[in-house]
Formats: structure tokens, sequence, C-alpha cells
């Protein structure tokens, strides 16, 4: 008999629509059954994608020209086991077994927390497959990491110094230039570590844990705004991808995971504004302000993520609320006076690190080789049952498109998910070709990435169970086979 999906009530639905408000998403229909065949002819060129950039790039790398160990990743190729091995395996295989049913029988709130949980186990197994000290603890202490400026901060007169002084130490030829990831962001993500220290949170593990705890919510995140504008039961077919995404080797010690998460959270919090606007009392406006302080700290957390504004106007397009806007721009508005009154000026500080990029490993790196080698690399964060979904996905973004743009009612269930998926395929696109992005892109487009895992949902739930598992195949094998530096 095939199980029942679980119907949880209105107090256990933190989206329910309250008298008078907007309808709820319509539940989507499934789609007409289709053979595998084309998920596989997808996997298999995905697969070839990787393997052609690999070839391509170790035969052009002659004297270290494209800077990195293993093309096109910034790793090493290094067979290993650790101890993080068994736990690893043991999540996978439970994943496997019981992430779908659980998925489909769970209360909505307690899927919320067990997705939670699970990527923080999940995210903590794969990183100390490298051991505690080099795969938790030190990944945020090495040379070109904020924790190496910290104390450098604490001893001047103020942040407000730190601040105004901020750019002056961003070229590469400048006296005591910051280390390549502070001088590669805005302050705010330097800011972070700083005050960590400051609370008694100092050191490499607090660090770590800090990212991870975070980076551990973005499944949550994606679900909510899921299940708000397509519909509980495709975000529910797209959990158990969420939390065992190949995508969690790299985000499981990583600032950029941090990162992916304040975006995450920054458009969860628009998509409730948005679907309660209608709601009685004014407590989307409230949601509204939150997602815009979202919005604007994540500006001065890295630069390129200000193409998360593209998956932001497309909540604002599938629900057709754009009242929200204005509060969300006030949230953002508060960062840039904030910063820009302490003597920091995003655009300069931008300007400047362009000087920096080229200057240094930007400027060496091939444009020709990273344009779709960046994209290749991909295919070992979002796995092939990503690019599966991607196969469903395709045929149905000009259905999607064409409802968004017509006067009736906006699209739903796989409208509305083809739509958001596109939007931040749209944010890969565009960093992608500004060429900002040369290598380490299996880090730095997280914040990207985490929303095209969702697609996983188009997938036939008779088959989701042996992609799923291809997921946590891919997430064990490359952390085992490679040494990454996050």
């Amino acid at each position: 008999m095939p199980e029942k999906v679980s119907s949880p009530t209105p107090v256990s639905a933190p989206l329910e629509a309250a008298p008078g408000a907007a309808p709820a998403p319509v539940p989507p229909r499934r789609p007409p059954a289709a053979g595998p065949r084309g998920e596989l002819i997808a996997a298999g060129c995905a697969a070839l994608l990787f393997a052609l950039s690999a070839v391509l790039g170790t035969a052009i790398n002659d004297g270290d020209r494209l800077r990195l160990q293993s093309p096109p990743l910034l790793a090493s190729w290094a067979p290993h086991v650790g101890p993080g091995t068994v736990p690893a395996l043991v999540l996978a295989g439970l994943g496997v077994l019981y992430g779908p049913s659980l998925a489909r029988r769970l209360p909505w709130r307690w899927l919320l927390l067990s997705t939670w949980v699970g990527s923080v186990g999940w995210l903590l197994a794969l990183a100390s497959i490298d051991g505690w000290r080099r795969g938790v603890t030190n990944n945020l202490e090495t040379k070109h990491e904020y924790l190496r400026s910290v104390d450098d901060i604490n001893a001047l007169p103020g942040l407000g110094h730190f601040l105004d002084t901020f750019v002056h130490q961003i070229p590469i030829d400048a006296p005591d230039n910051w280390p390549a990831h502070v001088a590669g962001h805005p302050p705010g993500a330097t800011l972070t570590f700083v005050l960590l220290d400051r609370i008694g949170l100092s050191g490499g593990t607090w660090a770590s844990m800090f990212c991870v705890l975070w980076a551990a919510s973005v499944p949550a995140a994606v679900l909510l705004t899921v299940r708000a504008l397509s519909g509980e039961r495709l975000a529910r077919r797209a959990a158990p991808f969420l939390v065992l995404a190949p995508a969690a080797v790299w985000l499981g010690v990583s600032a950029d995971a941090y990162f992916a998460a304040v975006a995450a959270w920054a458009v969860a919090l628009l998509t409730v504004a948005c679907v309660r606007r209608r709601s009685p009392g004014g407590g989307w406006r409230w949601a509204a302000l939150g997602s815009g302080v979202l919005f604007g700290w994540l500006v001065y957390l890295s630069y390129g993520l200000t193409l998360m504004a593209l998956v932001g106007v497309a909540v604002l397009a599938l629900t057709r609320e754009w009242r929200p806007l204005p509060y969300v721009l006030v949230g953002v508005a508060a960062w840039v006076a904030l910063f820009t009154a302490n003597g920091f000026w995003w655009y300069e500080g931008y300007q400047v690190l362009v000087e920096r990029y080229y200057a240094g490993a930007g400027g060496q790196r091939p444009y020709g080789y990273f344009v779709w080698a960046n994209v290749a690399a991909q295919v070992l964060t979002v796995g092939l049952a990503t690019v599966a979904g991607l196969r469903h996905w395709a045929p149905r973004l000009p259905g999607g498109l064409r409802d968004l743009t017509a006067e009736r009612r906006p699209p739903r269930g796989y409208g509305a998910l083809v739509v958001l998926v596109a939007s931040a395929l749209a944010a890969l696109l565009v960093a992608d070709l500004s060429g900002m992005s040369k290598a380490e892109t299996e880090r730095i487009w997280l914040p990207f990435v985490v929303w095209t895992l969702p697609v996983t949902a188009l997938l036939p739930p008779h088959r989701a169970r042996w992609w799923l598992a291809a997921q946590v195949v891919m997430a064990v094998t490359v952390n085992h086979v490679y040494r990454t530096s996050w």
C-alpha cells in the first residue's frame, strides 16, 4: 500500500492563511509519468562535463597556471579515511532508507526541526572525515581566513577605526594588507568573527561551530519558502535532498555557508511577509523588515551576494505582493547608513577589490576555461539528482514564465517551483559571466546553489530514493578522495 501524506493541522502550519488572506497554494498535480532515460542522460552529460573540466584543466595547468592542484576544484587529490568515515556512512544509509518516509509522515514543525538536526550531523560527519583538527577546527584559522585578523582588529582604537581604514588595506601592495578572505569581502564578514571573539567564543572551534549551526538551518528556510509558494507536497519531497546534498562537503565549515544561511532566511522571511500580507494584523510588516535587515547584512558579508536580489524579486513576482518591498528597503538602508557613517563606502570597497583580484590569482586564471569549468564544478555541489531534476524543470519553465506574466492568478505548484529555481540559476549565470568567480565556486556559490536543490521535488517519487542514494554516494566519495580547503 502506498504511504499517505500526513496533513498537519492549522496549529502546526506556520504559513497557514488566516480568514481574508490570499488563497493557499493549490496542491500540485503529479506530472505525467516518464521513464528514467532522460534523467540518466542528463546526469551522464553532467558527469562528462566535470570529467572534461578535470582533464583539460590538468592539461593546461602547466606551471600552476590555474592556481589549483585539482582543477576545477580548489582541492588536492588525496584518497583517505578518517574519524568521520563510519558516522558519514551510517547517516547516509539511514537518510536513504528513512529520509523520504519521514519527510512524508512527520508533522510539519517536526520536519523542520529534523532537517536542522540531521543537517548538523551530516555536516559534521563529512567534515570529520578529514579529522577534527583539519576538517573542523583549523579550517577558519588558515593564513587566508578571517580569524588571522581578529587580534589585529581588537588592537585598533575601535571598530569605527577598522571600518574607516578598511579599504586602505585591501590592495595587494598595501603595507599590512588584509588576508585574501578579509580583503575579498566587505567588513561585515570579518566583524562577525571579531564579535564572536569579543563575547568569549574565540578560536577555530567556536567559529566553525557557528558556521555549521547556521548552515544546518538552510534546509528549513528553503522548505518554508517552497511550501508557501508551491505547496507542502513538493516541499516534503525536496526535504531529504536538501539535507543530504553533496554541497554539505563545503557547507560544513565555511564562512560562505553562514552567508548562505543569512541569504536563505532573508528569502524565507520575505516569503512569509508576502503570503501573510492580506492577513489581519501587521505581522507581515515585521517579517518584511526582518528580511530587509538580513538582505542588508548580506550585502556587507559578500559583494557578489547582491545577486540574491534576483531570488527576492522572484518571490515578489510569484506572490504578486509588492507592498513588503518598502519595509525590505528600510532594513537594507539601515545597514548602508551605519557602515557609510562609520567610513566604509560599499562601492569604493568593491572597486578596490576588483583591482586586487586582477593583481592576484584572478588575473592569472583564464576566463575562457573557468566560464564553463565553474559550472562543471557545481556538478559536485548540486549532485546528479539535481541535474536529473533539471531534466524535468526545463520543459516546464516556459509555462511557468507565461503564468508569471499572465493577468490571471500567479503560478502555483510546479509552475512556482520552476520560476524560483530559475531565479537562482539566473544569479549563477550572472556571477559566472562577470569573471569575478574564477575557481573556488564550489564554496563561493553556495548561497545560490541551495536554491537549485528543490528541483529534486520534480523527480518521480518512485525513483526519488535511488537519486537520493546517488547524492550521498557523491558526497561521501568526494570527501574521501579530495582534501578540500573547506
